[in-house]
């Protein structure tokens, strides 16, 4: 779907005064209402906090495309359970020649084969992210969305999200319509409803109550001095408050010598040093906001926390198996012919809160989300795989190169693509063995569309920068599957709105390259 929708002109012009108040009022609403991250020094315990990157105003985005994106989510909820509940399919993607050139992807996957057959747990909890681009093609002149990923694991910024709808509302009533600088901005119709810290936190509340134990606890497993910490706070009170449910966080490291598994039931549980009595802790879901990246990974003792883990009663948010189908081979082999069909459509397909089969889902839901897919291509040795090699080497500038990485930062882009493709080629490899380039997948750029600008402040800053943007619009779903069907639930949760540079490929928001924003609907 594309939709003929012109952009303003933006920003509209601010007064230099309007502008300082503006700066003033939003890092002062950001500061009190926890829109926070720790500073890049932080003390454990924090003595301090600075504001969330930030804009000053939202970013136009398309009201029908955003409303197109949250219809998707749950045909993406759909879609990704039932990939994870295919152990052939997961085998053959990611058991081949992928697990054989990427040695996490290969750990996460021969971890998951060795144990899958003797788990507990059939229920599983996604908390996901898909996230898009608009894309304004240059033979159509009109703009659509393209989808750049689907996040299985640890999709943040829920939390500060809902911070940063909150705050534009808030300046859009306190500064009567951001001033009248635009009759955009002067219209409380054009700023969504967005509400992902409630709706991510009463997803995992979901699944702690379909694990049916009243006195057992959410545990996050968080990295090593993570600096994102007040997104993940804020799920936590959310919890407690609005639930009733008690969360502990633990790093893996800590984790190697505190967690413990009961024999009988497999209980996974943990001691409660700080009370009075020595009573362990029975931990309902695993909530991941670390495990998807090899770092997290320094010795052979996480991989064996995260196997223990992965063997017990709890409920895992993501198991390793929802974890792999986020691989972006995945994203990748999805776009082949009849594979989305299959998987939406097949009348053996498992109920995943749609309905066995196709349920609900028709060949117009497939064409809608297919649509919203850009050209995506292997990086093997097929005769399709080849010539996508030669489109790379030839038309660099029209591509990306991804790994099968979360994070962010791992991506080539443009004329940087030949050389490493040509380096993975020349990697000496043993007889018989796959190319290191089969590790990878192309991917055609999107183009977002040019001439937005938004002023850009980064955290802890009391200035703003005027820059060319491009805005990445995240939809959130919640899905819980497996297991007994009459728990099976699907939800959309929300969205996120990134806005960086345009001068910027990668983006993060811990570092200041992009900033959290909102978006304001345009007809």
């Amino acid at each position: 779907m594309s939709v003929s929708t012109t952009l303003p002109a933006w920003p509209p012009a601010l007064s230099p005064e309007q502008h300082q108040q503006l700066i003033l009022l939003s890092s002062t609403y950001a500061l009190s209402h926890g829109f926070t991250l720790l500073p890049p020094q932080s003390d454990n315990p924090p003595k301090s906090a600075i504001s969330a990157p930030l804009t000053l105003l939202p970013t136009p985005f398309p009201r029908k495309l955003y409303e197109l994106a949250i219809s998707l989510q749950p045909l993406y909820n759909a879609l990704y359970a039932r990939i994870t509940l295919d152990w052939e399919f997961l085998d053959r993607v990611m058991g081949g020649s992928v697990s054989k050139v990427d040695s996490f992807q290969g750990e996460l996957w021969r971890g998951w084969k060795s144990i899958r057959n003797d788990l507990i747990q059939q229920l599983q909890l996604g908390l996901f992210r898909s996230d898009y681009l608009l894309h304004e093609s240059a033979k159509e002149e009109e703009l659509s969305i393209k989808q750049v990923e689907f996040n299985t694991i640890a999709a943040s910024f829920g939390a500060l999200s809902q911070r940063s709808t909150e705050m534009h509302k808030y300046l859009q009533k306190a500064t009567d319509g951001f001033y009248s600088i635009s009759p955009h901005l002067a219209n409380s119709a054009n700023f969504p409803q967005n509400e992902p810290l409630k709706n991510l936190a009463a997803g995992l509340a979901q699944g702690w109550k379909a694990y049916d134990e009243k006195d057992a606890i959410i545990m996050f497993v968080v990295q090593e001095g993570e600096r994102n910490v007040f997104d993940q706070r804020w799920l936590e009170y959310e919890l407690l408050e609005s639930h009733g449910i008690q969360v502990i966080r633990h790093t893996f490291s800590e984790l190697s010598s505190l967690a413990t598994i009961e024999p009988t039931t497999k209980k996974l549980l943990l001691p409660s040093p700080l009370l009075p009595s020595s009573a362990s802790k029975e931990v309902a879901v695993i909530y991941y906001r670390a495990a998807y990246t090899p770092t997290d990974y320094p010795t052979s003792s996480e991989w064996s926390t995260r196997i223990l883990l992965e063997k017990s009663k709890a409920i895992k948010c993501p198991s390793m198996a929802l974890q792999l189908s986020g691989a972006k081979k995945i994203q990748q082999v999805l776009s082949e012919p009849g594979v989305l069909e299959d998987f939406l459509l097949g009348k053996d397909r498992p109920d995943v809160g749609f309905g066995i089969g196709a349920g609900k889902l028709t060949q117009i839901d497939v064409d809608n989300l297919r649509s919203s897919w850009i050209g995506l291509y292997p990086m093997d040795d097929s005769k399709f795989g080849k010539e996508a090699y030669e489109l790379a080497i030839k038309h660099s500038e029209r591509f990306v190169l991804k790994p099968q990485r979360e994070g962010g930062g791992n991506n080539i882009y443009r004329e940087n693509v030949p050389i490493i493709l040509k380096g993975l080629e020349a990697e000496t490899e043993e007889e018989g063995e796959p190319s290191k380039k089969e590790g990878y997948i192309l991917m055609e750029l999107i183009e977002p569309p040019k001439g937005l600008r938004n002023h850009l402040v980064k955290g802890g800053d009391n200035h703003s920068r005027n820059s060319d943007i491009v805005s990445e619009l995240g939809v959130y779903g919640v899905s819980l599957f497996g297991g007994d069907i009459s728990q099976n639930i699907t939800s959309t949760a929300g969205t996120l709105l990134r806005t960086k540079g345009r001068e910027s490929d990668e983006g993060g928001v811990a570092i200041g390259i992009s900033s959290i924003d909102s978006p304001l609907l345009i007809d």
